[in-house]
Formats: C-alpha cells, structure tokens, sequence
C-alpha cells in the first residue's frame, strides 16, 4: 500500500521527528511503499496567499502552486499524520498544508453548493501525535486535532476506513521509559497498518 506519511515539526532533534522516522521505517518494514513528507525539511510554503484565496475555487488554477503535493496525495492508498499538537491544534505548518492543498477538485467537489468528499481512494488513516497537555486538560478543550481526525479527515476518505489515532500526552512531564513505551506502541501499529 502507498502510504503517504504527513510531519510537521522544525527540530531535527525533536522527539516528533524520531516518531516520524520510527513511522516511516515501520511501515517499510511492514512493506509499505512510503512517501514520507517532512513539511519543514521540504520547505512547504503554509501561506495561503490573496492570488491563492481568490483562485481557491477555480480549478485546475488552484492546483498550481501545490500540483506536487497534489499529485502526492492523489496517489496514496492510506495516510499517517505524524505531528505534535501545540495549544490544542496542529502547527501551522500542516495547518497550512491542509488549507493549501485539500482543495476543491483535490479533497472534495463543490456543486450546487453541495459538498461531496473525493479521498474515496484512501483506505486507512492513523495519527502519531504528541500533546504537551494530560489527557483530561486534551478533553477539556475539546481535543480539536483529535475531531479533525476521527471525524473531519474520516468523512473524506474512504467510507469505513479504520483510523488509529495514538497520542503521548503530558509531553512536559513524560520520561525516557513513557516515550520509549510510545515509540513501541508506534512501531507495533505501523508494522501491523
């Protein structure tokens, strides 16, 4: 299965950046063919410009700037998101990404008013996030990146697709032995996606 594997964080170092390696190597390993997409390393552009806001709906000249994220995500069969979760939303970055590159004609059509979801051909979702918050602090706020993917994300691709959505929260008080018992959960999932 193609998977395309969505990261967002800055730090090379980062304990988010070992997970999205961990991911990409596990699904590998699971024999998967991985496109891994490090938003940062790759220099995405998160801004949606006045040129971009104003061609939004006209199709194909809204693909322009993107075609090659585009073209990435048309091609994969199952997505993983592998991203911390500050001030309870993504980073900007893949805030960006989604609001550049899940367009109309890309993620979804748009007629008559009527919304109609085309991910159809992604057959599998997971998430691998990281939450500075406890889990009650996550619930309290709603867990908005926990919606957009069990429920947003969910509805636009295939109907019935399984979602996996795996979070270490409490990162601001986490250990050597938490994160390592993170990361085998993540290796266990990601070798059985």
């Amino acid at each position: 299965m193609r998977v395309l594997v969505l990261h967002s964080h800055p730090l090379d170092e980062s304990f988010g950046r070992a997970l999205y390696k961990l991911t990409c190597e596990s699904l590998e390993k699971a024999g998967h063919e991985v496109d891994g997409c490090n938003l940062y390393e790759e220099g995405f552009d998160p801004v949606l410009s006045a040129h971009d806001r104003r061609v939004y709906h006209d199709i194909p000249d809204n693909l322009s700037l993107v075609q090659p994220y585009v073209d990435r995500l048309l091609k994969a069969e199952a997505l993983v998101i592998v991203t911390p979760v500050w001030n309870f939303g993504f980073p900007a970055m893949l805030k960006g990404y989604f609001d550049r590159v899940w367009l109309p004609g890309v993620s979804f059509d748009l007629v008559d008013g009527k919304l109609t979801p085309t991910l159809r051909h992604i057959r599998k979702l997971a998430a691998v996030m990281t939450y500075g918050a406890t889990p009650m602090r996550a619930f309290l706020a709603g867990d908005p990146p926990k919606k957009i993917v069990k429920r947003v994300i969910r509805a636009q691709i295939k109907i019935g697709a399984p979602v996996k959505y795996l979070a270490h929260y409490d990162m601001n008080n986490c250990t050597e032995e938490t994160r390592a018992a993170f990361m085998a959960k993540v290796r266990r999932e990601m070798e059985n996606f």
